[in-house]
């Protein structure tokens, strides 16, 4: 009786180590995030709006909005992704992610920008623009944006919701900034990652 105590213990401990790491590095994800926005050489923010910014607001941490997807490569053709100017911006569908939130089952496309991926740094990044039903109230009426890597395995990608940010649309004009295609719209609430600015733009 006595072990199996123990053993109870020591598994509820664990767990608590491992969704304490996780709440860590998320919150280190958005002080760098902040930071980002403070530095004027890498701020979207202008004047006043620069000046007065303290931060972004963001939902609670939530690790059911880290889901682990099931990833299928597919080739598409390459395409002009309309933008928030009338610039199009030329993309591919790298692949198609599956996955669940509360059981219910969602997709979402992954594309790759075509001139990022002709720098080296950039060469395994991928971009997952989404919508969802916070978009205008709670969250950027505009979409969010999630920066993902190419799956090492090529059969799984981890989408991690609380790190989702919002373009520079949202702040600033003078950027093109990417509007999600419809197949990336989320029929749910993502109440994770980054929230509506104070001052949408």
């Amino acid at each position: 009786m006595k072990l199996n105590f123990t053993i109870i213990v020591t598994l509820l401990s664990l767990h608590f180590c491992i969704a304490q790491n996780y709440t860590d590095e998320i919150q280190k994800y958005q002080v760098h995030l902040t930071e980002e926005y403070k530095d004027p050489k890498t701020s979207p923010l202008k004047g006043e709006m620069l000046k007065e910014f303290k931060g972004h607001e963001y939902f609670p941490i939530d690790k059911k909005y880290s889901v682990k997807a099931k990833f299928k490569r597919v080739k598409g053709k390459p395409f002009g992704m309309k933008t928030s100017s009338t610039k199009l911006k030329t993309y591919e569908t790298y692949g198609i992610a599956t996955f669940k939130i509360d059981g219910k089952k969602y997709k979402l496309s992954i594309y790759q920008s075509h001139r990022l991926r002709t720098m080296p740094e950039y060469k395994d990044y991928l971009f997952l623009p989404f919508m969802d039903q916070t978009n205008g109230t709670t969250s950027y009426g505009a979409g969010r944006y999630l920066d993902l890597r190419i799956p090492e395995d090529g059969k799984t990608i981890v989408i991690d919701f609380n790190k989702a940010y919002n373009p520079y649309c949202a702040y600033s004009d003078g950027y093109s900034c990417p509007i999600p295609p419809s197949e990336n719209y989320l029929d749910t609430k993502i109440e994770a990652g980054i929230k509506n600015p104070k001052h949408e733009h």
